[in-house]
């Protein structure tokens, strides 16, 4: 039975996920984890989310029994393709995705499929130094990546790299998945890591990351002209908020170091 606990550190929540003794992501879990980010993100007190699993596993994939039963369904016309558009899974990856929150996914251990595109999902990824087996192997049982996997990777590593790793069903260890940027950084111990830097994050002003994050996600999608608009109107936006206002008045206060 899929199990999702919760730990908050200052203004850092972080949550778990596990599903012994496989660690598959299910419907269920996927609820449970919806549940729990969509509790995060209503808490004014949290300012960053990590996400991370247990037992040396992130997420392993999806369970394919669960994918065969929907598949069954969808042959007896029960299941129309609008219907993929909702749901645990499709809710819970969208609800990481657009969280105003900064996300971290800790790649603690194996992280393949929808465990890999739930770590997509999520604005940084910090992989742990012995995790053997990262990536999105499902070309290899005749289907493909259906959880934002083939939309979000080629934004991240490029087409060209993107259609190879998912044609082919590839895996990397922690460092292949480094050197292809399928992760920001490397550490022994990735949920310390990520914890350090949503401590870091967590005392940046909130609503310039959020307007930051909302930025930088729609210039792949807007044009030139319509991204400077929204930029510019949401610096306009940032100004009107007191937190802002007092974090710059801080650094004129203290010798404008902005390194400090």
């Amino acid at each position: 039975m899929a199990k999702v606990t919760t730990e908050t550190h200052g203004a850092v929540r972080l949550i778990r996920y596990a599903n012994p003794p496989r660690h598959y992501m299910t419907a269920e879990g996927a609820g449970l984890m919806l549940a729990a980010v969509q509790a995060a993100v209503a808490d004014p007190a949290i300012r960053v989310l990590v996400l991370t699993g247990t037992e040396d596993v992130f997420v392993r994939h999806y369970d394919v029994s669960e994918i065969v039963a929907v598949g069954e369904a969808v042959q007896a016309g029960q299941l129309k393709p609008e219907d993929f558009e909702r749901g645990g899974f499709a809710d819970m990856i969208r609800a990481v995705f657009e969280s105003p929150k900064p996300v971290i996914a800790a790649i603690n251990g194996v992280c393949m499929g929808g465990g890999f595109e739930l770590a997509l999902a999520c604005d940084l990824r910090i992989a742990g130094n012995q995790v053997p087996l990262i990536g999105l192997p499902e070309t290899r049982i005749g289907i493909f990546p259906g959880g934002g996997g083939t939309q979000r990777l080629p934004r991240m590593i490029g087409e060209a790299r993107a259609l190879e790793f998912i044609l082919r069903g590839q895996t990397v260890d922690a460092e292949g998945a480094l050197a292809l940027s399928l992760v920001n950084s490397v550490a022994a111990d990735a949920v310390a890591e990520a914890l350090a830097l949503a401590a870091e994050l967590s005392a940046r002003g909130a609503e310039g990351l959020a307007h930051a994050k909302r930025l930088v996600r729609g210039a792949l999608t807007w044009g030139l002209v319509d991204g400077t608009r929204e930029e510019q109107h949401g610096f306009h936006a940032v100004l009107k908020s007191e937190s802002a206002m007092a974090a710059m008045k801080d650094f004129l206060a203290n010798g404008e170091d902005i390194t400090r």
